[in-house]
C-alpha cells in the first residue's frame, strides 16, 4: 500500500521511537522530536505505539494514497486537507485511494506526525527505523523525503475507529512562550554565580537555527566565566573544555552568548562545555517549538527531575488507556 510523495514539504522524514545503545559510538538516538504526539497518533490507530511515522517540520508534505489507509495527524497545527477538504488533526481519517492529502503551515507548534495504520515500512538499522541523516542512516535511504518518493506500509495489527479522537487533555500542549526545567552541571562552576542568576531569570528567543541537532536562543546576556587557565587540550575561548559527553538536553553557550539545546540528532561528545540539562520530560515542548517562541529555563534539583519523568509516564500510561 504506497503512498507517493509529491511534494516533500520543509523537512519530513521517517521517525519512529529511537535507535538506543548506539550513543556511546557516536549514533546518537534520533527518533520523534516530540515522543508524545507521536506516540498517540500510532496508538489511536491500533498500531504498535514505536511504529515508524512521518515527522513535518513547520510544512508538511504532498501525499497521495494508491489505496484505502487509515492515517492520524497529532502534534503541531498542521490542518491536513484531503483532495482540499479541511480535516481534524488527532482523529483517525479514512483516505480512500486515489486521494491526496497536503497540509497547512503550522499555526502552532513546530513538527506534525502523520501516521498510517500499520506504520511506514523502511528497513531497520541498528534496530530502528528512524532516519539519522547526518549520518546516512535509517528512514528513507538515510535522509529526508523528497518528490517522487514511494513508501510502503506494514500490516496492520488492528482496526482503526475512524473519527476515534484524541482528548484534549492528553495532547501535548502548544504555546508561544515555555518555561523549560533544567539541572545544574556538568561545567556550571566555570560560569560566575551571578551570571547564572541573570541567565536563569531572562526570557529567550528560539532562532532560526532550530533543527533535530539543536536548539539556538538567542537575546540574553552573554555569560560571565571565571578567570582561569585554559589546561592542555582546550582552546583559548572561556567555554572550552576539554572534550567531554554530551546528554541529550544539554545546554551549551559557546562563547558565552547563545545557549544551544542538543536534541535527538545531536553528536555526543565534544569541546563546549554545559552549564546545565533540560530535563528529558521538557524534551517533546522543544521540539515544538518553532523560531521566535520565548523561552525562559527554571532550575530543578533531580529529585524533581525524577518525578517530572513519572509524570510523564502517567500521561503516556492514560494515552494509552484512552486509545485501547
Amino acid at each position: 500500500m504506497p503512498i507517493e510523495i509529491t511534494k516533500p514539504g520543509l523537512v519530513t522524514s521517517v521517525q519512529d521511537g529511537g535507535r538506543s545503545g548506539y550513543y556511546h559510538l557516536g549514533i546518537p538516538p534520533s527518533g520523534a522530536m516530540d515522543q508524545i504526539s507521536y506516540r498517540a497518533a500510532n496508538l489511536l490507530l491500533g498500531n504498535p505505539e514505536t511504529a515508524a511515522a512521518l515527522e513535518c517540520a513547520l510544512m508538511g508534505p504532498e501525499l497521495v494514497f494508491t489505496e484505502d489507509a487509515h492515517v492520524c495527524v497529532t502534534g503541531a497545527e498542521m490542518v491536513p486537507k484531503v483532495d482540499g477538504e479541511v480535516r481534524p488533526t488527532n482523529t483517525v481519517l479514512e483516505i480512500a485511494a486515489g486521494q491526496t492529502m497536503d497540509f497547512s503551515f503550522a499555526s502552532a507548534g513546530a513538527r506534525s506526525y502523520v501516521a498510517v495504520a500499520g506504520g511506514i515500512e523502511v528497513p531497520e538499522k541498528l534496530g530502528s527505523r528512524s532516519t539519522y541523516a547526518l549520518g546516512g542512516l535509517g528512514g528513507f535511504e538515510g535522509r529526508p523525503l523528497r518528490a517522487g518518493d514511494v513508501l510502503s506500509i506494514g500490516k496492520r495489527t488492528g482496526a482503526p475507529t475512524a473519527d476515534a479522537q484524541l482528548p484534549e487533555d492528553l495532547r501535548l500542549p502548544l504555546a508561544k512562550e515555555y518555561t523549560l526545567r533544567m539541572v545544574r552541571g556538568l561545567y556550571d562552576h566555570r560560569v560566575v554565580p551571578e551570571s547564572m542568576d541573570v541567565f536563569l531569570s531572562e526570557t529567550w528567543l528560539v532562532a532560526s537555527e532550530a533543527d533535530r541537532v539543536g536548539y539556538r536562543l538567542k537575546g540574553g546576556t552573554p555569560l560571565e566565566f571565571v578567570p582561569r587557565t585554559p589546561p592542555f587540550g582546550a582552546g583559548d575561548d572561556p567555554s572550552n573544555i576539554v572534550d567531554a559527553c554530551y546528554p541529550i538536553g544539554s545546554i551549551q553557550v559557546p562563547s558565552g552568548e547563545q545557549p544551544i539545546v542538543l536534541h535527538r540528532d545531536a553528536v555526543s561528545g565534544g569541546g563546549y562545555m554545559m552549564i546545565g540539562t533540560v530535563i528529558s520530560a521538557d524534551m517533546d515542548l522543544v521540539g515544538q517549538m518553532p523560531p521566535n517562541t520565548k523561552v525562559r529555563f527554571e532550575e530543578v534539583s533531580v529529585p524533581q527531575a525524577l518525578q517530572a519523568r513519572t509524570e510523564r509516564a502517567d500521561r503516556l500510561d492514560r494515552i494509552r488507556l484512552a486509545c485501547s
